[in-house]
Formats: structure tokens, sequence, C-alpha cells
């Protein structure tokens, strides 16, 4: 979240799994474009000239608990499944920024949340996170693979790596897509 908002937004906890909740972030749009901020300056770039925030000119990320890799008990995850069910049955929803750790195999929770967006034909970008950590030369090979194994598009897949923010120009571009998809008008 915070490479993709160009600041920090999100807290990061050093142990992965954290999130019990929803959490909604908004984000600024200045000429139908994201707001990203100038980090030298740590302010949006022509922020002189800002739109204001409102709903006609952001859009918002809702942030969920993980289903797989968080350790909570059986009853918390369910929650977590029902929560996430909730959110991809709202009309307004433009799509999924699915994360998943370019390391590991899609886990059987994995598998179900791929089951549960084709049943409900929600648009879905998997972003493939930590790409710093496997060597460049196997990073296609592996991209590959997990497109395959998850049955999505060349175009749904994005290798991200927020340390070395490979990938996140991408990302901003993809997911304004989705929105200006979505958007009326």
């Amino acid at each position: 979240m915070n490479a993709l908002a160009g600041r920090k937004i999100a807290k990061v906890s050093g142990t992965p799994g954290k999130t019990r909740m929803l959490n909604v972030y908004e984000i600024p749009l200045m000429r139908g474009e994201w707001c990203v901020v100038d980090s030298e300056a740590n302010r949006p770039p022509d922020s002189h000239r800002q739109q204001p925030h409102t709903t006609h000119h952001a859009f918002y990320f809702l942030d969920l608990p993980g289903y797989g890799y968080a350790r909570a008990s059986q009853a918390e995850r369910q929650a977590f499944r029902h929560l996430i069910r909730h959110v991809i049955e709202r009309p307004r929803l433009a799509g999924v920024l699915w994360l998943l750790d370019i390391r590991r195999e899609p886990s059987d929770d994995d598998r179900a949340m791929q089951q549960l967006f084709a049943e409900r034909e929600t648009p879905v970008l998997a972003a493939l996170t930590k790409s710093d950590a496997v060597a460049r030369a196997a990073r296609a090979h592996r991209e590959r693979e997990l497109r395959a194994t998850l049955e999505v598009d060349e175009d749904q897949v994005i290798v991200t790596s927020a340390r070395e923010n490979e990938g996140i120009d991408e990302l901003r571009e993809a997911i304004g897509g989705l929105v200006r998809a979505k958007s009326p008008g």
C-alpha cells in the first residue's frame, strides 16, 4: 500500500498476517491520475492545484485481512473469508488486487479465492510480490509458472518489489485502468 501510494499510509508489521480488520484508504486523483507524493518534498506534486478529496476525485483501497498466512483461529479465518466475500459482492467494486508472494506456491486458500473470483467474474490483478528475493533470471520463469497455475492472463499479472520499486508504476497504471473501466461516464 505504501509503495503504491508513494507515501506511508499503512502501518507495516514485521510479522505477516497482522491485519485483523478492513482498512480503507482514500487515494486522491489529480486530472484523473493517482496523486503520488513527491518523496523529497513530502507533498503531492503541484499541490497548489490539487483537486478536492471527494468521491468524485478519489478512489478507495479496501485492505482486507490475509486469509491464508494469518496466524488466526479457524473461526477468525472463516470470518475473514466472509468479509472478503461481502466486499467482492459490492456492485461498485472495480476489481481485486491480489497480493501473492512470488516465492510461494498458491495455497488451498489461494485456490479458493481464485474460484470465488472466477464465480463472481471479479476483475483481478495479481501482484507477485517480493520479486527482489528471487534471482532476476528466475523471475520471468516463476511468473509464467504462477500465471499458468492461477489461470490468469498475462495482463493480469505484475511482478513487483516494494523494496526495489519494481513494477509499482505498472501496477498503478493497471489499477487505474480498472478504476476507469468501472467509473461512470
